[in-house]
């Protein structure tokens, strides 16, 4: 899922920068006075911490909340950030473009930060007017990054609050922090049993109701939180919404899904996770613990997180089918996600959820020694349809022909077939992992809720077409997608302010709003494209979750 994105330098280029000094702001938390920083029109207070750091015994356990706050804290500077996978060397094409390999780049596919900390710390981003009785919407962000990397310190939220004023809907940004790996998706039998798996999704729950309890103080308003996230964060929201049988309690009213939904996991305690397990434990020297789950808690964290680097990442050759995907433990995730779906467990509010045109094209580069259709087809076999069978798996090979002309990206002709099987399999793991979830999570919900979904085919990269995490450039670089979320954020409907009107999604009319590098710049489509590859995968999905 998605990469850490180093987008900061370039949307301050995009949106000018905030330079006027305010009076040092502050607001009150129990007893603490909370020193905040000046930005312009808007005030950030960073690194507040919303659960005890999970270093020492609280390691691999369910967060703990904060004890109250005294004296005064100086929440000026971004706090500690979780401890990072550091991913291997990833080797592009020689004939890539340039700006293909500076989109790799700056999305954390081949530069990657070092950041070896726990902090559970949140940001919250206000216009600076705010007050205690402002009761202003809050949107949360939670990151992307494939649940293995990623910082509530990289995407400038100070940009998109700006915005929200500019445009006379103001709301405050929160963004969160979560454990990431072998630290918050560690999965094995082990960890099932005694109740830490998917300590990261807990993370986030813990955060929400950190925000219920304080956010008020800030201006905002607890009864108008939406959660929002991108990539592995905006599969996050989904399960959000299917925690506790689908109830919210309270912590959000609404969800926002950038590229991101119920992806096709299994149990957390599969052989392919075990294996996992066994091998950090073997790595950590913990083998012949009584508790090797208990020695994990010991061990230094250099240590565990030396033997997490020689684990699989989605840089890795098996790409988007990692050990550190949220799975079903049987407590936050009871049964495995999209099984869970059409078992009718999903919060029934208001949703936007949509896709980037080429989702699968930074994902396919770790492949590129695969070049003939049987490499193809054992690949896909082997990695992600285990259990089905190889006629069956088959049946892909026709729906996606490795002519470059039907791969990905899409209507580029036969340009950009780095290897014979190239596009193909960006065609095939761009709707694998993210066109085929979001597309079963909508149809599934859109009659009982309001949906809305969108197509980003803008801010389209040479070489990769319109890439997964494309639209983020537009989201916090002032753009029209993210006037829609704001809008939406505030009022439950994107709509307004003279904009193209953006329709509910239903079954009898699919309707997308379509974003585009060419006029019209933004129109209407019919959310049908690939219907026979996705059903198909979405089938095999069901039937066989990795």
């Amino acid at each position: 899922m998605a990469p850490r994105r180093s987008l900061s330098l370039t949307l301050v280029v995009l949106v000018g920068c905030l330079c006027h000094v305010n009076a040092t702001p502050t607001v009150t938390l129990d007893n603490a006075t909370v020193i905040g920083l000046p930005n312009g029109t808007v005030t950030k207070y960073l690194g507040l911490p919303f659960a005890q750091p999970p270093v020492g015994d609280l390691r691999l356990r369910l967060p703990k909340p904060v004890s109250p706050f005294n004296g005064t804290i100086n929440a000026t500077v971004f706090g500690d950030q979780c401890i990072q996978q550091t991913f291997p060397n990833l080797t592009l094409p020689e004939d890539l473009p340039a700006p293909a390999r500076s989109y790799m780049s700056l999305a954390g596919f081949l530069a990657l930060p070092d950041v070896p900390r726990a902090g559970l710390n949140l940001n919250v981003i206000v216009p600076a007017d705010a007050n205690p009785e402002s009761k202003l919407p809050v949107a949360v962000w939670i990151f992307g990054g494939g649940f293995q990397i990623g910082s509530n310190a990289v995407e400038p939220g100070e940009v998109i609050v700006a915005r929200s004023i500019e445009i006379g809907h103001p709301m405050i940004y929160v963004a969160i922090n979560y454990r990431l790996s072998a630290f918050g998706f560690l999965g094995g039998r082990e960890v099932k049993e005694a109740g830490v798996a998917n300590v990261a999704l807990h993370d986030q729950r813990e955060a929400l109701r950190w925000i219920q309890k304080y956010i008020s103080a800030f201006g905002g308003d607890p009864e108008k939180v939406m959660i929002w996230g991108e990539s592995a964060g905006s599969v996050a929201v989904a399960l959000q919404m299917q925690a506790n049988g689908g109830d919210t309690e309270g912590l959000f009213r609404a969800a926002f899904m950038e590229s991101g939904a119920l992806i096709p996991t299994g149990t957390v305690d599969n052989p392919y996770e075990q294996s996992n397990y066994d091998q950090i434990v073997g790595e950590t020297g913990c083998s012949n613990a009584t508790d090797t789950l208990g020695c994990l808690r010991t061990v230094p964290a250099d240590v565990l997180k030396a033997a997490m680097d020689k684990t699989p990442s989605f840089v890795s050759f098996q790409q988007l089918n990692t050990p550190y995907f949220p799975r079903a433990d049987g407590v936050f995730i009871p049964e495995p996600a999209q099984q869970q779906l059409l078992n009718g467990q999903v919060a029934t509010i208001p949703f936007v959820a949509g896709n980037d045109f080429d989702e699968g094209t930074v994902f396919s580069f770790a492949t590129l020694n695969l070049t003939t259709d049987d490499e193809f087809l054992d690949y896909v076999h082997s990695n992600y349809y285990r259990n089905t069978s190889l006629e069956c798996v088959a049946k892909i090979l026709d729906l996606y022909p490795s002519d470059p002309a039907t791969g990905s990206p899409y209507d580029t002709g036969d340009n950009f077939a780095y290897t014979p099987q190239y596009k193909r399999m960006a065609a095939f793991q761009g709707d694998f992992i993210e066109h085929a979830p979001r597309r079963l999570f909508v149809q599934h919900l859109a009659d009982k809720q309001p949906v809305y979904t969108y197509l980003s085919n803008f801010h389209r990269v040479d070489g990769i077409g319109a890439p997964h995490g494309s639209e983020l450039l537009d989201i916090f670089g002032g753009g029209p997608l993210g006037d829609y979320l704001i809008r939406f954020a505030e009022t439950l409907d994107p709509n307004g302010d003279g904009a193209v009107e953006w329709p509910r999604y239903t079954n009898d009319t699919p309707l997308m709003l379509t974003f585009n590098d060419a006029q019209p710049s933004i129109n209407l489509t019919q959310d049908k494209y690939r219907s026979e590859q996705i059903d198909y995968l979405v089938k095999l999905s069901l039937a066989d979750p990795i």
